[in-house]
């Protein structure tokens, strides 16, 4: 068994990234995670082979072992996810909408989750890391930045571990969880703390149930739509004994583009749906009201234990 099949603790950049140097980003095959996915894939996504699966199985048992140790240390009313798609601009607004947020939740003391990847998951944990700066050093840390718009683009990996060295902190922490199925879109480098699974499923539901402080919804596909009826299914049920606010970014994108926010209403209306605590604006600032709003006592008080 390969000796990075079990971790004691989470991944960190330094970690998940040892032997990448960013000067060169065709090193990326060469460092640890570029090892790990090529392994990954030679081996087969969906291997049946035990002795492919069981080291993964336990990798990801140890990753959940390290990751609720990390999470002892918060309360879990003070977690908030943000999801979001892979394709999000860095040149977007959205892109710095999400970064802006997560900057000013961090402040007030969040722990920002997100899927760990780019788009607007980097933007979450771009955001968390340069909380505590100025609007001058935000915006310069976002134009270097820009040398790649995307993680499709030369230079994207690179210019994020630019931005960790001009702008170094130690203060300040995030979590992302991204998964080595979606390999081919690298890992944010600019979360402090990072669980990599194996396992998808694994990881989406784990970012779904440690934010008990709140998820906020920014424009995506797919993967954004199956989050947001999987978040609203385990509110309904109180899976984490409260409902924790679904906060959403993006009014025309939720009501006209993607229309989820006015079925969620509807559910709502019918009694499909119990007790959502439903949101939508274009402004950060609502957002974060909405996530600073949310308190434990009132939760505990709304949605007692049964």
């Amino acid at each position: 068994m390969d000796n990075y099949q079990i971790r004691k603790e989470l991944y960190d950049a330094a970690s998940l990234y040892a032997g990448f140097d960013p000067a060169d980003e065709s090193s990326y095959s060469a460092c640890y995670d570029g090892h790990v996915y090529a392994d990954f894939i030679a081996s087969g996504k969906r291997s049946r082979d035990l002795a492919v699966t069981l080291p993964r199985t336990l990798h990801d048992h140890s990753i959940s072992d390290a990751l609720y140790r990390f999470l002892g240390q918060y309360d879990p009313f003070n977690v908030v996810g943000v999801m979001g798609g892979h394709a999000m601009k860095r040149s977007d607004l959205p892109w710095r909408n999400v970064a802006y947020i997560s900057k000013r939740l961090t402040e007030q003391g969040k722990l920002m989750v997100s899927g760990g990847g780019p788009g607007a998951m980097e933007a979450t944990h771009f955001g968390a890391w340069m909380a505590g700066r100025s609007d001058a050093e935000f915006e310069q840390a976002v134009e270097m930045l820009l040398v790649a718009d995307t993680f499709r683009d030369k230079g994207w990996l690179s210019s994020a571990f630019r931005v960790m060295e001009r702008f170094p902190q130690s203060r300040f922490q995030s979590l992302g969880i991204p998964t080595w199925l979606y390999g081919h879109e690298p890992s944010t480098p600019f979360a402090t703390h990072i669980a990599k699974y194996y396992d998808n499923s694994i990881r989406e539901d784990t970012i779904l149930t440690v934010a008990v402080g709140g998820i906020i919804f920014t424009p995506g596909s797919a993967g954004t739509i199956q989050e947001i009826f999987q978040e609203a299914a385990q509110d309904h049920y109180k899976t984490c004994e409260v409902s924790s606010p679904m906060a959403f970014l993006g009014v025309d994108f939720f009501t006209k583009e993607l229309p989820v926010y006015p079925f969620l209403e509807d559910m709502m209306a019918r009694g499909k749906y119990h007790d959502l605590l439903l949101s939508i604006s274009d402004e950060p600032e609502d957002v974060i009201r909405e996530i600073l709003a949310f308190k434990k006592e009132d939760a505990i008080e709304i949605h007692p234990k049964v």
